[in-house]
């Protein structure tokens, strides 16, 4: 099993002026990210260090592609120089091309809601491949397909801040296909591909809740059509997701706390690590012989030693059926709309490692000594 981390190019690096996020933060809707966590390529050495063997980031397309027809080459020499430096750490190096953060000029054309989404996307990714496909230890193209349609489309928290159930639909199918069609490109130069759902597990918090559940539930599981469609079957060598907690859902189809009563976090959930083996037993069933990844894993607050409990007991539902982890994430960075308030790192802001740190190495030489 491999042992990784995971960053995004907002969260590390600060919004970039070309792309959707930066006029987000300009218009007051969240903290400014500034330059980001301070991020170098050195960090990568560091995680390599501590016993980490793989490391996903995204690369930045408004940094990259700032207009439709402009491709910024000092861009492309600073990623390579990333990833170089990370491959030369030992780290394999898997590359994100969509979390969160989009071009304004594809924004203003209405992002994934507007025409023409697929052929823009896979220029895009074609582009990506191209420049970095030599150095991609493998690909994971798009981060959490179904929290990026929700909080742009339904809850409207993020850009663009529409909240409309039929287009909150239209773009979580239209995002799930641009996935897999950019996994089946990505696949032909020779690297892995890994997807990255966001899944959660869901209670009734009554019998008539039931419907409701069921509902969301189907929303949330919406890609496996795609995974099981003869064209799509091969277009991931893992199967991934991400997990932070389970929810109660009312008959409105309001998500609540759970486990009920349980104290929630500073994002409004309660970190529930023994919701991960449920999320594995469904995956699982779904999908009988794919290998499996949790592509996303963290604990977001202030208090280490709970974030040290978390991950013991997260990790201790990693069995055979799961080919990596990435945890999220190495080094405190962005947390959107929190700023810089709730810390994720296993080291903090100055490249100090936690007691978190210190335990998951632990665990990782137990693990790899097994």
């Amino acid at each position: 099993m491999f042992w990784g981390t995971g960053s995004s190019a907002v969260q590390v690096e600060g919004a970039n002026p070309a792309d959707d996020w930066f006029s987000w933060e300009r218009a007051g809707h969240a903290p400014k990210s500034g330059q980001g966590n301070g991020f170098s390529p050195s960090d990568l050495t560091l995680l390599a260090d501590w016993g980490f063997t793989d490391h996903r980031l995204s690369v930045s397309w408004a940094r990259i592609q700032p207009t439709p027809d402009t491709v910024d080459t000092e861009a492309i020499r600073y990623y390579r120089n990333v990833l170089e430096t990370g491959n030369a750490a030992g780290l394999r190096m898997w590359i994100t091309l969509l979390h969160t953060a989009i071009p304004a000029w594809f924004a203003e054309r209405g992002g994934f809601a507007g025409p023409d989404v697929q052929q823009v996307w896979m220029r895009w990714v074609a582009l990506a491949a191209e420049h970095f496909g030599d150095l991609a230890g493998g690909w994971m193209p798009v981060n959490n397909p179904l929290s990026f349609a929700n909080k742009g489309y339904l809850s409207g928290t993020f850009p663009p801040g529409v909240r409309d159930r039929e287009q909150f639909a239209t773009v979580l199918a239209t995002v799930h296909m641009a996935d897999f069609e950019a996994a089946l490109l990505l696949r032909q130069g020779g690297r892995p591909t890994c997807s990255n759902e966001s899944l959660v597990p869901l209670f009734p918090a009554s019998p008539t809740a039931e419907p409701a559940t069921a509902q969301l539930d189907e929303a949330m599981w919406s890609w496996l059509h795609l995974a099981w469609h003869d064209r799509y079957t091969d277009a991931f060598d893992h199967h991934g997701f991400s997990y932070y907690c389970a929810a109660s859902v009312s008959e409105t189809g309001a998500m609540g706390l759970y486990p009920p009563n349980s104290q929630p976090g500073p994002l409004g959930y309660v970190p529930w690590a023994d919701g991960l083996a449920i999320t594995l037993d469904r995956l699982a069933a779904e999908l009988p012989g794919k290998s499996l990844v949790v592509s996303e894993l963290g604990y977001g607050g202030p208090d280490d030693d709970a974030r040290a409990r978390y991950l013991k007991t997260a990790i201790g539902h990693l069995d055979e059926r799961v080919d990596g982890v990435f945890l999220w994430t190495g080094i405190d960075n962005y947390e959107w709309l929190r700023g810089y308030d709730v810390p994720f790192g296993l080291f903090d802001l100055n490249r100090r490692p936690r007691g978190s740190a210190h335990l998951v190495r632990e665990l990782l030489r137990a693990r790899s000594a097994s």
